[in-house]
C-alpha cells in the first residue's frame, strides 16, 4: 500500500513539474510577440482577453496548475513584464484561491470573452498618442551631415 501511495505521489509531482517547465518555456517564447500587441493601457480584463492568443492563457493555467498558490507572484511578474496589466490582479487572486488549480479559469474566461462578446474588440486602425505605453516606437535615423556642402559657412 505504501509503495502504491509513493508511486502516486511521484507521478503527481512529475506531472506538476512537467507542466511548470512547459509553461515557463512557452511564456518565455511568447514574451516578444505579446509585447508587440497594441493593448490599450486602460483595458479591462475581458478586453485584454480579446487581444491575447489562446496559447498565453493555456500556459498561464498550466503554470497555475503546477505551482498552486506559489504561482501568484510569478504570474504577476510575468504579466507585468508583458504589459498585460488587465490580467495581473485576476491571475494573482485566482492563484491564491486554494484547490481551484485544476479548473482552467483563464482558458474559460478567454472562451467566454469571445462567445458572449465581453470586452472591446481590438481595432487594428487605432491611433495612438506618441509616447503612450501601447504606441509603436519609431526608429530614429541618424542625421547625415554632408561635409561637401559649400552653403554652410
Amino acid at each position: 500500500m505504501e509503495e502504491l501511495l509513493g508511486n502516486a505521489i511521484t507521478a503527481v509531482l512529475v506531472v506538476l513539474g512537467i507542466s511548470v517547465l512547459i509553461a515557463l518555456a512557452g511564456l518565455l517564447a511568447l514574451t516578444r510577440s505579446i509585447r508587440r500587441l497594441r493593448i490599450p493601457p486602460d483595458a479591462d480584463f475581458f478586453t485584454t482577453m480579446r487581444y491575447v492568443p489562446i496559447t498565453l492563457v493555456v500556459l498561464l493555467d498550466l503554470l497555475d496548475f503546477g505551482l498552486d498558490i506559489f504561482s501568484a507572484p510569478i504570474s504577476w511578474i510575468i504579466l507585468d513584464r508583458m504589459g498585460l496589466y488587465g490580467l495581473r490582479n485576476k491571475a494573482a487572486i485566482e492563484a491564491l484561491i486554494p484547490f481551484t488549480q485544476p479548473i482552467p479559469t483563464f482558458t474559460l474566461s478567454w472562451i467566454v470573452a469571445r462567445l458572449i462578446d465581453r470586452g472591446t474588440l481590438p481595432d487594428r486602425r487605432q491611433r495612438w498618442e506618441p509616447g503612450s505605453p501601447g504606441a509603436p516606437r519609431r526608429r530614429r535615423h541618424p542625421t547625415v551631415i554632408d561635409m561637401d556642402d559649400r552653403s554652410i559657412r
